[in-house]
């Protein structure tokens, strides 16, 4: 098992910038990929940024791409979420997310979430 505990979100204004940590407990952090996934009102679920065991290999959404950016310090188990240039479109629960395999689309444990919320 592995419990994640994201933190980090709270209200800005468009344009600001938020750092979102996701910490994990209970096993080997450096066995798991790592996901940031968000959830609007009304919306679907989805896939922010992605990255690898050893933080070298990263996917980013496109409607991120160039504004947000994930880390990762193993040393710390924990996962970052940099967001830039916030826009009111942004505003979701953020929730981050563990997976063993890089390649599947199926992620094993996830945290319980953080809200952000960005006005105009």
């Amino acid at each position: 098992q592995v419990q994640l505990v994201e933190s980090g979100g709270g209200l800005v204004q468009a344009g600001d910038s938020l750092r979102l940590s996701c910490t994990a407990s209970g096993r080997t952090f450096s066995d798991y990929n790592m996901g940031w996934f968000r959830r609007a009102p009304g919306k679907e679920r989805e896939l922010v940024a992605g990255i690898d065991r050893s933080g070298v290999s990263k996917y980013y959404a496109d409607f991120v791409k160039g504004r947000f950016t994930m880390s990762r310090d193993n040393a710390k188990n924990t996962v970052y979420l940099q967001m830039n240039s916030l826009k009111p479109e942004d505003t979701a629960v953020y929730y981050c997310a563990a997976k063993v395999s890089y390649y599947s689309n199926v992620y094993d444990y996830w945290g319980q979430g953080t809200q952000v919320t960005v006005s105009s």
